[in-house]
């Protein structure tokens, strides 16, 4: 049996029409699964769709748009999933926000509290709408898109790693749960990815030589680097992995 194989699976991707997301959703589909396309707006959850469907034919995706700071949104976007495909096997919080980059103490009270909420009540109420459907069915794969900065501090987006630290937090404690169900919940914890999202540091040539330099592979990373992460987290190849950050970052945290 191919362990990477993903024949028959659901797949739930939030922020998955550009950036990493939209990677793991293609790749995902490539090994088999069926995918959900998931962002705020639906114009491009649906070329996203309409890319995957001609590559892989028709029926291999559907786009159902959702904001993740709406608990309501996320609710419907189970429910469609289940009247679609009646079934959920992975499920990728990818989706987040971060509104403010800069020292600590200048933050806002509601730029902080968006980024919390964003990163990690959304993946919350997401998880809570998912994960019965997988208990019932007794397997699944839950993985968060954490980062390395809930590893390490910083002097300019210090609330995004404080939230992405509390998203590991977040697998280990579901992992304990959702275990005897034989349903894994893990992170990935990717380093500098040239997505839209990260583009205030790569796009900075003095923040990005940097990074290079201090980087042992002395680059940064492709969404589709962080695709394959997510192909394995969700295959037979990872099914003994859970409550685990799996760090993709070149070196840079060695």
């Amino acid at each position: 049996m191919n362990l990477f194989n993903l024949d028959g699976q659901v797949a739930i991707i939030t922020g998955s029409s550009r950036g990493i997301g939209r990677a793991i959703a293609l790749r995902m589909a490539e090994h088999g699964a069926r995918v959900v396309i998931s962002s705020r707006k639906a114009a491009a959850c649906a070329e996203v769709v309409e890319e995957i469907e001609a590559k892989y034919g028709a029926g291999r995706a559907i786009a159902v748009p959702a904001n993740i700071s709406s608990k309501e949104d996320l609710t419907h976007l189970v429910a469609q999933t289940q009247l679609q495909w009646g079934r959920i096997d992975v499920l990728v919080c990818n989706a987040a926000s971060n509104p403010y980059y800069g020292p600590q103490a200048g933050i806002a009270d509601e730029q902080f509290r968006k980024i919390l909420d964003n990163n990690i009540v959304s993946n919350h109420w997401l998880i809570a709408q998912a994960a019965p459907q997988m208990t019932a069915q007794r397997s699944g794969s839950i993985i968060i898109v954490s980062s390395i900065g809930g590893l390490r501090g910083s002097s300019v987006i210090g609330a995004y790693c404080i939230s992405k630290a509390a998203d590991m937090q977040l697998a280990r404690n579901l992992a304990v749960e959702y275990g005897p169900f034989n349903v894994r919940v893990n992170c990935i914890a990717p380093g500098l990815i040239k997505t839209d999202f990260a583009r205030a540091l790569w796009e900075d040539p003095v923040t990005l030589q940097q990074r290079m330099t201090t980087t042992p592979l002395r680059r940064i990373g492709e969404p589709d680097e962080i695709a394959g992460a997510a192909v394995f987290l969700a295959s037979q190849a990872g099914s003994y992995v859970t409550g685990q950050s799996l760090v993709v970052d070149g070196g840079v945290t060695i």
